[in-house]
């Protein structure tokens, strides 16, 4: 489909409001858009062994072990065919599976916790108008130990901090647009963010940079600190970044970050990448890591 999708369907996104779909082809549309912003496609696709989008089998390497990503199409033996919309509701906002056992959070259901209910089942919809694909998800491969359901249950009770996003009427609409669009449906911050020893985002450093995640490489701070996150970046300069992958230097981002551009932040409609630029640049300047991933003085 084009990568615009009517203005008329995202007049209601711009506001920070969730869109009401008049019809299945707009719902449609509008759920392809929100799969292609929340880095679906990315994860859930595995090109290298020839595994057909969005049935999953992707490799994850993590300090805590090795994670592949499940099937996602409508199959319903080996994908999420069988789900109904409210296990699809708790998967993401619980972290949860239909069967109530725990996911790991290498789904990021620690920001898609904030997604509202309309934006997440209209990513149902077209999940569910793809082509189901017969494809056995793989086991994990981890320590005896973090195979066990109480495990991630401690470790949701510790850390995992649920609840929809709340707008903060201090703000513009565009602000909270960009803000729902970074800590949530984006989930920047899910590498962005630097983790603590049990593999936890640390909120208090948020978008400061982190080291490796699990795509195998680093991610810099890109808070608005002047020296070793974006504060000398111009609007100009971010947005470039957002669609062309284009970094002020004139050089390309690589590694993951060219993934998330392709797949994500240039399909974006003009107005959702500059609120994401706006709630960017309010940000606190962090010290955080620099560019090359070095820790800066406490």
């Amino acid at each position: 489909m084009p990568r615009s999708i009517g203005l008329a369907l995202l007049a209601g996104v711009l506001a920070g409001s969730p869109v009401s779909a008049n019809s299945t082809e707009e719902q449609l549309a509008y759920g392809e858009y929100l799969v292609h912003a929340a880095g679906c496609v990315s994860c859930h696709s595995d090109p290298s062994n020839k595994i057909p989008p969005f049935a999953g089998g992707r490799e994850l390497e993590t300090a805590f072990g090795t994670f592949y990503t499940p099937n996602i199409t409508p199959d319903p033996d080996t994908g999420i065919g069988s789900w109904t919309d409210s296990e699809f509701l708790v998967a993401f906002w619980a972290g949860l599976s239909p069967e109530q056992e725990n996911y790991y959070p290498t789904f990021p259901y620690t920001s898609y916790t904030g997604m509202n209910a309309e934006d997440l089942l209209a990513i149902k919809t077209y999940l569910f108008s793809l082509d189901p694909v017969s494809q056995p998800n793989r086991e994990h491969v981890l320590p005896w130990y973090l195979s066990k359901q109480a495990i991630i249950g401690v470790w949701k009770g510790l850390f995992f901090q649920r609840g929809r996003y709340e707008s903060n009427p201090q703000r513009s609409d565009e602000w909270n647009r960009g803000a729902y669009l970074v800590q949530h449906i984006a989930h920047c911050g899910e590498c962005h963010t630097p983790r603590n020893f049990f593999g936890a985002s640390r909120y208090d450093q948020q978008l400061s940079g982190s080291g490796p995640n699990p795509h195998g490489d680093s991610s810099p701070n890109i808070t608005p600190h002047m020296e070793r996150g974006i504060g000398n970046w111009s609007t100009r300069d971010l947005d470039f970044l957002l669609e062309f992958g284009v970094l002020p230097n004139g050089d390309f981002a690589g590694d993951s970050m060219a993934d998330v551009i392709e797949e994500t932040t240039s399909r974006l409609i003009p107005e959702d990448r500059k609120a994401v630029v706006v709630y960017l640049q309010s940000l606190p300047p962090l010290v955080g890591r620099d560019a090359t991933n070095e820790e800066g003085p406490d």
